[in-house]
């Protein structure tokens, strides 16, 4: 897609007053994908050399915005934690070709804030924290389930940046379980259920993305009973949440996501044992 309402492409690395019209570039997968008419200025982050992605010395991990999904899924691949196969599981659930993979970051999925964004599912059930910079230079971190608040809705303000994105050494520990679900063979996510059982306490995390209009993590202290997730899930998301859109009905979202919520409390009940 030609944006031809956008005049000027600044480098990143040169500051200049943020204003109106202006967007951050970084893989352009989808600033490029639809018309923008409301853009006159990208500021590319291509060029700022962050580090995709690294371990840090207390063993949480650090994703930087403009990490691809490509260099993600490479770096999962060598990564020696428990919840390693969730990277490649949440990196798959794009179903796009390599050019999307090469090209698509970390933080523009995050930041697009769509019920269906498996970087959000991915960062929102390990606990990810959101580090985000403003014009001024301040900085506050946000958790990723507070980051995305609805449908294409962030927290982001005008020309706040989202740096990186750091996942604890604790969730990274954790076993997982996903279980995804689309109307179509190659569909968009529709339902995205991920578990998280924590080695150290036995705690359960069920986190609900892509039925739901924002991320929606449920924590229980010890391994519930079917009846009390069933109680949790009905409590924690209102009849508004559930995402009604062509790739799937609310009723439907709704049922796949109780299924899917009890079939990962048995298999990390059987895990647990």
């Amino acid at each position: 897609m030609d944006l031809n309402t956008v005049v000027e492409i600044r480098d990143a690395r040169r500051s200049a007053p943020w204003r109106p019209g202006d967007a951050w570039l970084g893989g352009g997968t989808y600033l490029f994908s639809e018309p923008q008419p409301h853009l006159r200025r990208l500021i590319d982050l291509s060029r700022t050399g962050w580090t995709p992605v690294q371990q840090q010395p207390d063993g949480s991990m650090e994703i930087a915005a403009t990490c691809t999904i490509a260099e993600l899924s490479g770096f999962a691949k060598g990564l020696a934690v428990e919840a390693a196969p969730l990277f490649e599981q949440c990196c798959r659930a794009f179903l796009a070709s390599f050019k999307i993979w090469n090209m698509a970051t970390v933080g523009g999925n995050l930041c697009n804030g769509l019920p269906a964004g498996p970087m959000i599912s991915l960062t929102a059930a390990l606990v990810g924290e959101c580090l985000l910079i403003a014009q001024d230079g301040a900085r506050r971190r946000v958790r990723v389930t507070d980051f995305v608040t609805g449908a294409g809705r962030k927290v982001l303000a005008e020309g706040e940046l989202l740096r990186s994105v750091t996942l604890p050494a604790r969730t990274l520990a954790c076993r997982t379980a996903f279980r995804q679900a689309s109307l179509y063979g190659l569909g968009r996510s529709g339902v995205l259920i991920i578990g998280t059982l924590d080695p150290l306490d036995g705690s359960l995390a069920i986190t609900v993305t892509a039925s739901t209009v924002r991320p929606i993590r449920l924590w229980f202290p010890l391994l519930p009973t079917a009846d009390a997730l069933q109680t949790a899930l009905g409590s924690a998301v209102t009849d508004g949440e559930w995402f009604d859109d062509i790739h799937g009905l609310p009723e439907w979202r709704r049922h796949m996501t109780f299924r899917y919520a009890e079939e990962i409390r048995r298999e990390l009940r059987e895990a647990a044992r």
